[in-house]
C-alpha cells in the first residue's frame, strides 16, 4: 500500500515542492534581511545628522556651562518619531553611571563614545548615535536618539506579508508541482501502458512517437527497433522450423514409402537393390542436410573457430576457382585482378581457412549455378584496412519481395525451383562472415543477376584494433 504511494510521480512533486519551498524561504529571507539592514544604516544616517545639529547649536550658544552629571535636552522640536536629545559634560572621572541610571542609556556606550568619538546603540526600540565635541576646552557628549517606527511597526507589516507569501506560494507550487509532475509522467505511463500490450502474439505494434519530446522519442525510436529486431528474429525462427520440418520430412518420407513398398509384396533381388539405393540416396541427403544444420548452427555461435591463420584471400581464392573447375567445367569464372593492391600484405586476413574456403565457394558456386553456368566475375581488392571480394552474376536474380528472407537456413526464392540445393550456401556464408568481423552485402534483381559483395578487415587493421582494445 505505502509502496503505491510513494511512487515516482509522488516522489517528483514533493522533490519540486521542496525545490521551490527552498527557493521561495531563501529569496523572503533576503528580502526580509536586506530591508532591516538598510532601514538600520539609513536610521543611524539620520541620527547623525540630528547629532550633528545638535553639536552646532551648542557649539553657537555664547556660553554653555553645563555641570557635569546634568542632562540637557537641547532640542524640543522633534523631527524623527519620539527622538530624544541629549548633551553631556564629560565627568572629569570619566564615570557616566550617574547619567546611564538617569537616561536609562548603558555606561559602557558613554565610554565607547569617549573612546572612539563616536558609536552607536540601539534597544528593542529605540536607536541611539553618539559625538564628542570641545568647547573651551571642555568636552562634551551630543546623542541623539528616536523610535525606528519603520523597523517596529513596517518590518512587522513586511513580515507577515512575507510569511502570507510564503504560504499562498506553497499552496500554489503544490498544485503547481503537482500539474507538472503528471504532465512529465504523463507519456511514460502512456508508453507503460502500451508495452504491457505487446505480447508474443502481437509483435506488430509498435510505440507511438510523444510531440516535441526529444529525448522519449529516442527511447521510443530504441524500443521499436529492438521490437523489429525481436518480430524478424521471431519470424525467421519460425521460418526456419518451417523450412527445417520440410526439408528433413521429405527423404524422410520418400525412405518410409520406398521402404513400406519394397515391403508390402515379394521383390526381385534387383528390385530390393533399386528400392536401397533410392533409400541410399534419400538418406545421403538427410546427412547432408543435418550437416548443413549443425555448421549453420557452429557458425551461428562466436567462439566456435578452432584454428586461427594469417590467410592470403588471393591465393584462396584462386584455390576457389580451382575446386569449383576441377568439381565442374562448366564454371565459367573470370578473375579481375584489376583492383589488386601494391603491397600483398593488404590482401592478408586473421582467420580460418577452411571456413573462408568454404564462404566464399558457395558465394561463387550459387553464382554459376543460379547463371546457367554464363560467365561469374569475381573482383578482388583491397583497400588499407580492409579487403573486399565482390562476385557478380547475370543469372536468374532474387524476387524483391523474398530479399527479405534470404539469410533464412533452408530458404529458396521461389525462382529456384529448377535447380538443386537447400537453401543454405547464403546463410552459411553470411554467418562465416561475421565470425570473422566481415560484412556480407547482396544485391540483387530478378532475371538480371545478383551481386555479393564480401569485405573483410586486413590482419594488420584486426591487429590494430586488438591492440587498442588491450
Amino acid at each position: 500500500m505505502f509502496n503505491k504511494v510513494i511512487t515516482n510521480q509522488t516522489k517528483t512533486m514533493v522533490l519540486l515542492m521542496l525545490v521551490f519551498t527552498a527557493i521561495i524561504l531563501l529569496f523572503s529571507g533576503l528580502v526580509y534581511f536586506s530591508i532591516v539592514n538598510f532601514s538600520h544604516q539609513r536610521f543611524y544616517e539620520l541620527l547623525k545628522i540630528r547629532t550633528t545639529t545638535i553639536i552646532q547649536i551648542e557649539k553657537s550658544k555664547e556660553d554653555l556651562d553645563l555641570p557635569e552629571n546634568y542632562v540637557l535636552n537641547s532640542l524640543n522640536d522633534e523631527e524623527l518619531p519620539m527622538e530624544k536629545d541629549y548633551v553631556f559634560a564629560v565627568p572629569a572621572d570619566s564615570n557616566f553611571k550617574k547619567i546611564s541610571h538617569e537616561v536609562h542609556i548603558p555606561d559602557y556606550f558613554f565610554k565607547s563614545i569617549v573612546r572612539n568619538g563616536e558609536a552607536n546603540y540601539n534597544d528593542k526600540e529605540f536607536y541611539y548615535i553618539g559625538q564628542t565635541f570641545k568647547y573651551e576646552d571642555k568636552d562634551y557628549i551630543a546623542i541623539a536618539s528616536a523610535k525606528n517606527h519603520y523597523v517596529v511597526y513596517y518590518l512587522g507589516f513586511l513580515k507577515r506579508t512575507l510569511i502570507t507569501c510564503i504560504v499562498l506560494s506553497l499552496f500554489f507550487s503544490m498544485i503547481f508541482s503537482f500539474y507538472l509532475s503528471k504532465t512529465l509522467f504523463k507519456p511514460i505511463l502512456k508508453i507503460t501502458g502500451k508495452v504491457k500490450e505487446i505480447s508474443s502474439e502481437n509483435l506488430h505494434l509498435r510505440l507511438e512517437a510523444q510531440p516535441d519530446n526529444k529525448e522519449l522519442n529516442e527511447l521510443v525510436d530504441t524500443f521499436n527497433d529492438m521490437l523489429n529486431r525481436i518480430e524478424t528474429s521471431f519470424e525467421t525462427q519460425n521460418h526456419l522450423i518451417g523450412n527445417v520440418s520440410h526439408e528433413l520430412r521429405t527423404p524422410l518420407t520418400s525412405i518410409m514409402g520406398e521402404a513400406d513398398v519394397a515391403l508390402s509384396i515379394g521383390r526381385t533381388a534387383g528390385e530390393y537393390k533399386e528400392t536401397l539405393e533410392v533409400i541410399l540416396d534419400e538418406a545421403e541427403k538427410l546427412d547432408k542436410k543435418i550437416k548443413a544444420l549443425l555448421m549453420i548452427a557452429q557458425t551461428g555461435f562466436d567462439g566456435k573457430i578452432q584454428k586461427i591463420d594469417k590467410v592470403r584471400i588471393d591465393q584462396l581464392l584462386w584455390d576457389v576457382i580451382e575446386t569449383l573447375r576441377r568439381l565442374d567445367s562448366r564454371n565459367n569464372i573470370y578473375l579481375d585482378i584489376s583492383m589488386l593492391p601494391d603491397n600483398p600484405k593488404k590482401l592478408k586476413v586473421q582467420g580460418n581457412e577452411q571456413l573462408l574456403h568454404l564462404a566464399v565457394t558457395n558465394i561463387i558456386n550459387n553464382g554459376c549455378k543460379y547463371s546457367d553456368f554464363q560467365q561469374v566475375k569475381v573482383s578482388l581488392g583491397a583497400t588499407d584496412t580492409d579487403v573486399y571480394i565482390i562476385v557478380k552474376d547475370y543469372g536468374i536474380g532474387i524476387p524483391e519481395v523474398e530479399m527479405n528472407k534470404i539469410y533464412d537456413p533452408f530458404f529458396r526464392a521461389s525462382n529456384t525451383k529448377n535447380y538443386e540445393g537447400y537453401g543454405i550456401g547464403l546463410p552459411l556464408a553470411r554467418n562465416i562472415v561475421r565470425m570473422h568481423h566481415g560484412e556480407l552485402i547482396v544485391s540483387s534483381h530478378e532475371n538480371q543477376g545478383t551481386t555479393v559483395q564480401m569485405r573483410f578487415p586486413n590482419f594488420y587493421s584486426t591487429m590494430q584494433q586488438e591492440s587498442k582494445e588491450v
